[in-house]
């Protein structure tokens, strides 16, 4: 049994006074990095900051240590060495090396430890610089174990150059040598292990920060897309609190209800953009949905506009409770003209389908009918031949009609020749003015004198311009004036038919083109639909503009084909 006198007890004690020194100086280099490496833009300067740190703690542990009696030191600058050499890549470790290389060479004694730091440095190195590149693509756990065989060839190098000095020592010395060596050794490996872990930890933790600020990016641009899509949606968006009042209104809605702005109407209640759109409701209907409805759609008249809307509350997490409300509107105006569009064509079927059932049937008793009033009136006297003559105009009148409904109701190609509409109303001049004359009314013509050709039937162009001239002409008095134009635009000709009557009033020019809908006293509510037909086979759109007081517009546009502009 050995017997541990006091001389090594002492030199136990101070060797744990060094110990606890050297730990402290070989972990300073990383907890100077923990507080340096803060900002997710140091990453770059890392391998120069850590490397700069590790080799004046290199300088530390040299200076602090102390040489015991039998020549052997407790030097923890092996650890800055290591995680330096680790963390600051294979330039730092050049340098780190170097540094070590030479603070040990001041150290030397005897001349087989030149040989021996001499061969520790040509094993050593090659090893550290292969593993540095596998270090930094491991996880922590890779890296620590890389760690460990880097601690474990260091500690047999450092054991074998103890065992080298261990001749001609006492067996008192040597187990002291012995004991120093396993401290050394162990807390080379926890310290490198402890310096490791914390470094990592700084990493993660800016790597944490960088992921929350592409977290956060991510969040602000989908919220500014959202934003984005919510200001510059076709529909009109408000949100309101759980109180009613509202908190954010999209720009569609602004238009609604100008000229009130966003910081106008933000924080009011959302019945302020009721008023403000002269919207009567019987009920507050955010109101309503606060106190527990779960749904509303209304239907809005505003301006001549058709508005459906949709109130629905947005829920919290807890799904009794409710956080406000979303107002959704959506003009539908456009839609419902294309629902009385459709409406008015499957009108114009119907009667397309009677005109084609009755036709034949009618003509026929009515050419036997006229031919026999004709009989009649040749054979009555002279006194009765105007009563005939009203029968016979009359029998006209039903004929005339019928043939508009054929006309109307025969949706057939029609064959069209370019042709020029200047040519086709100066044909019609003649029959225009002579109406005109009759009626005491004048005609003003004003031809564009570059007007293109665009296919036209012109029999079925010759019916369109007659009848918008008389549709004008019985609109007005025996002073009135009728002005045709035409006019050559760069994708369509376009034909105006201006009259000075009396004009029609705005709630009746939405059902002008209607079957059988008509202003005038004796009308039938035929012309004007034909009309609308023969447009539509011509590839063009009519549209009227009328003030009351001021006369009617009938303004039509044909489209050129694509090869005249195009």
């Amino acid at each position: 049994m050995i017997v541990r006198t006091d001389p090594f007890m002492r030199g136990v004690r101070r060797m744990w006074k060094e110990a606890l020194l050297q730990v402290l100086i070989a972990c300073l280099p990383v907890f100077m990095f923990m507080v340096w490496y803060s900002k997710p833009e140091r990453t770059y300067y890392t391998h120069i900051f850590v490397g700069i740190g590790c080799g004046i703690a290199m300088l530390l542990n040299m200076f602090f240590s102390t040489i015991n009696d039998h020549g052997s030191n407790f030097d923890l600058r092996l650890v800055p060495y290591l995680i330096g050499s680790l963390y600051g890549g294979i330039p730092i470790a050049v340098v780190l090396s170097t540094v070590l290389a030479a603070t040990w060479t001041f150290e030397i004694a005897n001349h087989w430890e030149y040989l021996l730091l001499f061969v520790g440095i040509s094993v050593y190195a090659p090893i550290l610089f292969s593993r540095i590149s596998k270090f930094h693509s491991s996880n922590r756990k890779g890296k620590l174990k890389i760690a460990a065989i880097l601690c474990l060839i260091l500690v047999i190098m450092q054991s074998t150059e103890n065992a080298i000095g261990l001749s001609g020592l006492t067996t008192t010395d040597k187990w002291e040598i012995g004991y120093i060596a396993l401290i050394f050794a162990v807390l080379l490996v926890a310290v490198t292990f402890v310096c490791v872990h914390f470094t990592e930890l700084s990493f993660e933790r800016i790597q944490l920060q960088l992921q929350l600020h592409d977290v956060s990016m991510k969040y602000r641009n989908e919220v500014r897309k959202l934003q984005h899509f919510i200001d510059n949606s076709p529909l009109m968006v408000v949100f309101c609190d759980s109180k009613g009042r509202i908190t954010h209104v999209n720009d569609l809605m602004l238009t609604f209800v100008a000229p009130l702005g966003r910081n106008d109407v933000l924080k009011k209640k959302f019945s302020v953009l009721l008023e403000q759109m002269d919207v009567q409701a019987e009920s507050d209907p955010v109101a309503r949905i606060l106190k527990g409805e779960e749904k509303l759609t209304e239907i809005l008249k505003w301006n001549g506009r058709m508005l459906y809307t949709v109130y629905f509350p947005i829920k919290e997490t807890l799904p009794e409770e409710n956080e406000g409300v979303l107002f959704i509107g959506h003009d539908v105006t456009e839609l419902q003209r294309l629902k009385d569009e459709v409406d008015r064509m499957e009108r114009l079927s119907l009667v397309g389908q009677m005109a084609a059932s009755i036709t034949h049937e009618i003509r026929n008793p009515m050419a036997v009918i006229r031919g026999f009033i004709q009989l009649l009136n040749e054979r009555s006297p002279s006194d009765q031949k105007s009563y005939f003559r009203i029968v016979l105009d009359e029998l006209d009148r039903a004929n005339a009609i019928i043939n508009d409904f054929l006309s109307l109701a025969q949706n057939r190609i029609v064959e069209k020749q370019p042709s020029s509409l200047n040519e086709l109303l100066s044909d019609l001049l003649p029959l225009i003015w002579a109406d005109a004359n009759m009626r005491g009314q004048m005609v003003d013509i004003r031809l564009d004198e570059n007007i293109d050709l665009f296919p036209m039937n012109s029999k079925e162009m010759k019916q369109l311009i007659l009848n918008l001239s008389r549709n004008g002409m019985e609109a007005m008095n025996d002073k009135g004036v009728l002005r045709i134009e035409t006019l050559n635009l760069p994708d369509s000709v376009q034909l105006r038919v201006i009259d000075s009557g009396t004009g029609i009033p705005s709630e009746k020019l939405e059902r002008l083109f209607e079957p059988f809908y008509t202003t005038k006293a004796n009308g039938t509510g035929l012309g004007l639909a034909l009309c609308l037909s023969i447009v539509e086979r011509h590839n063009g759109k009519i549209h009227v503009e009328s003030e009351a007081g001021k006369g009617t517009t009938f303004i039509v546009s044909f489209f050129k084909p694509v090869y005249m502009y195009g």
